[in-house]
């Protein structure tokens, strides 16, 4: 198929645009430790490297200035959803997360940025981080492209996507990711119940004595030791549903 300049360029264009708008809110690529200029390096890379196929398989053609334009916006917003969907797998992460951290009480302990602009409590950060490397390392980031990819299948170019639709998978991700937080929080939940119980019981029966004050120690210590035996399942449970979302290509 032939191509203009002016065609070949529109074409790049409003590729980068939803393969640029996934990736700035995909998990791990959209890391702030990240350096901007790295990230839009990566993004033009991605897009050059697909943008062959790509063009090939969609014939893409612009006839005028506003069609151009309205297949940028659109071809944004479906980038955007794209890598939001996989990005509410690790903010359920983190908010449960800090939940967890609360319950043991560290929530109030400084944390450093890692993978936010934000400080976390330093047991959501281990967590958060140790989610992040393993994407990476264990290809997951293959499967991101693989399924922004196989969106143009689904959603070719120029594809308007309903509101109502994107805001129904939208929910449906986002119970979904919550859920899995739920889970992997609930030993700290459940350690919390237990905890507080007997420290309001044994402060009932020495009223005298500030219980919650001198068991604070004990009550992050007991949790310290909890996160170290669960931590491994937290992690292996938490990529074991991100890599079936990644894989369902959701």
């Amino acid at each position: 198929m032939n191509f203009h300049a002016g065609d070949l360029a529109a074409t790049f264009l409003v590729l980068f645009c939803r393969i640029g708008g996934s990736l700035m809110l995909a998990p791990g690529f959209s890391s702030a430790r990240v350096p901007a200029r790295a990230r839009l390096f990566v993004a033009l890379a991605l897009t050059l490297s697909l943008a062959p196929a790509l063009a090939a398989r969609q014939k893409i053609a612009f006839s005028d200035f506003g069609a151009l334009v309205g297949d940028i916006f659109s071809e944004l917003f479906l980038g955007a959803m794209i890598g939001l969907l996989g990005r509410l797998y690790f903010l359920a992460l983190e908010t449960m997360m800090m939940a967890a951290s609360m319950q043991i009480g560290m929530s109030n302990a400084l944390g450093a940025p890692i993978d936010e602009s934000e400080p976390l409590p330093p047991v959501a950060t281990l967590i958060t981080t140790a989610a992040t490397v393993l994407i990476f390392v264990s290809g997951l980031h293959w499967e991101l492209i693989r399924g922004l990819v196989a969106s143009y299948a689904v959603m070719p170019v120029g594809f308007l996507l309903r509101p109502e639709a994107a805001l129904h998978t939208v929910a449906g991700d986002l119970s979904a990711a919550f859920i899995v937080g739920l889970r992997i929080s609930s030993p700290f939940i459940v350690y919390a119940v237990v905890v507080n119980l007997a420290i309001g019981l044994v402060n009932r029966l020495t009223p005298q004595i500030p219980v919650y004050f001198i068991s604070g120690p004990f009550v992050i210590a007991g949790g310290l030791i909890l996160f170290y035996f669960v931590s491994g399942a937290m992690v292996t449970a938490f990529m074991s549903a991100f890599g079936d979302w990644a894989l369902r290509g959701n």
